[in-house]
């Protein structure tokens, strides 16, 4: 039986629109809210020294569109809720006043295997009860959730069904800025739309209001409900996934933004075999360089990552880099900026060797950092360390999701018996995979908004705690 504990405790906690469209359906009435082991993938290198590409054909999109419509299908999420009316009940009886309704989602997917693996955003389905998929000839299948990664807003669906149209990946790092692209998807609930443009800047970040540092910008028009569609090169090969625009509207006005295909890649095959993302790090702390910070720290480069602090026992630690070291390149990619560094970062694993190239007293020198494994974690505005749940750990459990608590050091949420080992399921209703949902979503929060945690403790049993 479920301990359910509501506990009021201290006071811890002090644009980008993403792309689904919402249908809310009470009843009749209808409203319609826009918000915000082998790989099984095959990926293909970006060949930019191809001659056919070379002359006026590379404004031909008619091979790319051809290649990529029959693969990106429409996503349908419906999530069921009830709500009941206590007075109603009180009054009449039970079951007077208690109404069910279904929240419609809708968005776009892209078939990246011949038997039925899709790519969407994690918030095209999130929370869904039912996820259905139409393919651009109108048939539809029931889709099963494989996995997602909500820091990096992807999720991995499967639908039964063999000898599908697929979009083959292309190296998002090969990506140029000029780069004619196409974005395909369901804006509006219009299937099949394909809409043209090019690459605006790579490595974008959106000033903290996602956990994503290296989006592709594109002036491709994108439209709610692009959200999970492919954005794709001339050659009809996946370089992105469409999730987020910049407006002021809530509508295209000129650019929007794609998870580069390379971290999609990285990510779907660490839920394909592992059921949970394997974050490396490099195990260096620090800061982009700028021509302003570069004069203070007496350095000629105004770009790259400046190294700040090592941390102990880290691959760069075991590698010899050292403060006031700065990062130029990794595996020959340049860096310039954090974003840079971060996003390449993200497509690899733990125990992945990486060539880092790095300015030492004006000169440059070269190390290879095996990168370790992110599992541990602290989150000052609750006092507490995380780890990540390996999947046999979770069914071992028998949990889906959740993070565990490996050391207290709030006092008081000691005192009212959270214990080392309490596993968090989920923040505000919203479900918790791995150490950076927690840290996501405290820092959405704002000063004195409240917020509830659902632990599981060591019996089995669901508590619940409430912050303000």
């Amino acid at each position: 039986m479920k301990n359910i504990v509501s506990m009021i405790l201290i006071s811890a906690l002090g644009g980008a629109i993403t792309l689904g469209t919402y249908v809310l359906f009470f009843e009749k009435p209808q409203i319609q809210i826009e918000k915000k082991v082998d790989s099984l993938l095959n990926t293909i290198p970006a060949n930019y020294s191809n001659a056919m590409y070379s002359s006026g054909e590379n404004t031909d999109f008619t091979i790319a569109a051809e290649k990529t419509l029959n693969a990106v299908v429409h996503v349908k999420n419906t999530m069921y809720k009830t709500i009941k009316d206590p007075f109603a009940e009180y009054f009449y009886g039970e079951g007077y006043g208690t109404r069910q309704y279904s929240q419609i989602g809708t968005g776009s997917g892209v078939i990246i295997a011949a038997d039925g693996y899709i790519v969407t955003n994690n918030h095209v389905i999130k929370n869904a009860t039912d996820i259905e998929v139409t393919m651009d000839n109108k048939r539809t299948y029931k889709a099963k959730l494989i996995g997602a990664d909500p820091s990096n807003d992807i999720a991995l669906l499967k639908i039964d069904a063999k000898n599908l149209s697929y979009i083959t990946l292309g190296d998002s790092d090969n990506v140029k800025v000029g780069e004619w692209v196409l974005a395909v998807g369901n804006p509006y609930n219009l299937t099949s739309t394909v809409t043209a443009g090019i690459i605006s800047a790579k490595g974008r970040d959106l000033d903290g209001t996602t956990n994503i540092d290296s989006f592709l910008q594109t002036d491709a028009a994108v439209n709610a409900g692009n959200s999970g569609g492919a954005l794709v090169n001339i050659r009809g090969e996946l370089i992105g996934i469409n999730t987020a625009i910049s407006s002021m509207t809530g509508s295209f006005i000129g650019y929007s933004f794609a998870i580069p295909s390379n971290i999609v890649k990285k990510v779907i095959e660490d839920l394909m075999e592992f059921g949970n993302v394997q974050k490396a790090i490099l195990g260096v702390n620090g800061v982009e360089l700028n021509s302003e910070l570069a004069d203070k720290l007496n350095i000629d480069n105004t770009s790259g990552f400046y190294i700040s602090n090592v941390i102990e026992n880290s691959g760069a630690q075991k590698a010899g880099l050292k403060v006031n070291d700065v990062i130029v390149k990794l595996d020959q990619v340049k860096i310039v900026t954090f974003a840079d560094l971060n996003g390449y970062i993200s497509t690899k694993r733990p125990n992945d060797v990486v060539n880092v190239a790095f300015l030492r007293n004006g000169k440059i020198r070269e190390v290879n950092v095996t990168l370790i494994k992110y599992e541990i974690t602290k989150v000052a505005a609750l006092g507490l360390d995380l780890e990540n749940l390996t999947a046999a750990e979770l069914k071992k459990l028998n949990i889906t999701n959740g993070v565990r608590i490996t050391e207290i050091t709030n006092k008081e949420l000691a005192n009212y018996g959270v214990k080392k080992g309490y596993v968090i399921i989920s923040i505000d209703d919203n479900k918790v995979y791995n150490v950076n949902d927690v840290n996501n979503m405290i820092a959405n929060k704002t000063s004195g908004e409240v917020m509830r945690i659902e632990m599981r403790n060591l019996k089995g049993e669901q508590e619940r705690y409430i912050f303000r």
